[in-house]
């Protein structure tokens, strides 16, 4: 049987409420110390935690025992704006209208509007086999763009893997610049094998330096060493040398595949694993961060573009036009193997 459970804000109480329980799920919402509203879905083989009112942006993903999130300063999520004010997510959804690291030219915040918009409504999707936590969000400004989005994750019956969607809607009279991407943020395993179904010779190194990133000598050396051997990092075992972050990116990877698969293999056999469609996400970022505070092995990041801004997008040509009433669909489906 399929159902369908609305959500209201005030349901969400620091004491734990379970909303929704079968053989194969349970459901609880629960509302951290910071105010934020939290939502808990187990299936027999793990738990996802998503913040229903805050961009749907999921906290928590762990399966089989395995915690597949970075490691963060962030104990619970904040009430914020903007993601860096709360960073330690395991994915949120980056974009809509701006997306990436802004230049000092660029007029938008780190990644956009979407990863902790406030959102309109929320809502359980229920199947026998699966159950979605969806919702929407109308974004518009007085003289500037109009669109819906439904950001959604999916856990199912069994299963170690989850789908993250993301629809969006343009509503206003006129084409909308789109900039999305699926913002992973996968914990580092030491000494991991990272691998792909598209060429080693595919995958670039950034060669820009953001603002929020500050180059030591040591930094800088081991980027010449990456640029010069044109090959990405395949094993994660020299973690001293990304910090500040190592990024690499993957452009128009429908050329190689119709649909990509990303993975990163520990020594102990635990592998973690995305995949979606390069004709809707023809872009991918790997970024590897390592320090005291903050330890990152996103092997993979699903994108429209380039996260270096909305003025780069536009002057490289990857900006998508939405046309009035135009709708665009993606899916990522990532887990543990």
């Amino acid at each position: 049987m399929n159902g369908r459970i609305e959500l209201q804000r005030e349901y969400f109480t620091k004491l734990p409420t379970v909303i929704y329980e079968s053989p194969d799920f349970k459901a609880t919402m629960f509302r951290y110390n910071s105010g934020v509203e939290g939502l808990e879905i187990k299936n027999s083989r793990g738990r996802i935690v998503v913040l229903p009112y805050m961009g749907q942006m999921i906290w928590d993903l762990e399966f089989d025992g395995v915690d597949m999130k970075m490691k963060g300063m962030y104990n619970e999520p904040k009430k914020c704006s903007c993601i860096i004010d709360t960073y330690g997510c395991f994915a949120y959804h980056a974009g809509l209208v701006r997306n990436g690291c802004p230049s000092p030219e660029d007029d938008h915040v780190l990644h956009g509007e979407m990863p902790c918009a406030d959102m309109d409504k929320a809502w359980l999707e229920i199947t026998p086999d699966s159950v979605k936590i969806t919702g929407s969000v109308e974004y518009v400004k007085g003289f500037g763009h109009h669109y819906l989005a439904h950001p959604s994750a999916t856990i199912f019956a069994g299963k170690t893997h989850i789908e993250i969607g993301m629809d969006v809607k343009n509503l206003a009279s006129v084409s909308m610049p789109l900039q999305y991407m699926c913002h992973t943020n996968y914990a580092y395993f030491a000494n991991a094998t990272l691998t792909q179904n598209i060429p080693d010779s595919g995958i670039v190194l950034r060669q820009t330096i953001p603002a929020h990133v500050k180059p030591t000598p040591k930094w800088l050396e081991f980027n010449k060493e990456l640029l010069e051997s044109k090959v990405p990092i395949k094993v994660l075992n020299r973690p001293e040398m990304y910090d500040p972050e190592i990024v690499f990116f993957a452009d128009r990877i429908d050329q190689y595949q119709k649909r990509a698969h990303f993975e990163m293999a520990a020594p102990d056999g635990t592998t973690l694993f995305a995949e979606f469609d390069t004709a809707d996400l023809k872009y991918a970022t790997r970024w590897i961060l390592y320090n005291g505070d903050q330890q990152v092995g996103a092997f993979v990041l699903p994108a429209t573009c380039r996260p270096e801004g909305f003025l780069a997008a536009q002057k490289a040509g990857t900006l998508i036009m939405l046309r009035p009433n135009e709708q665009k669909s993606f899916r990522v489906i990532s887990g543990k193997k």
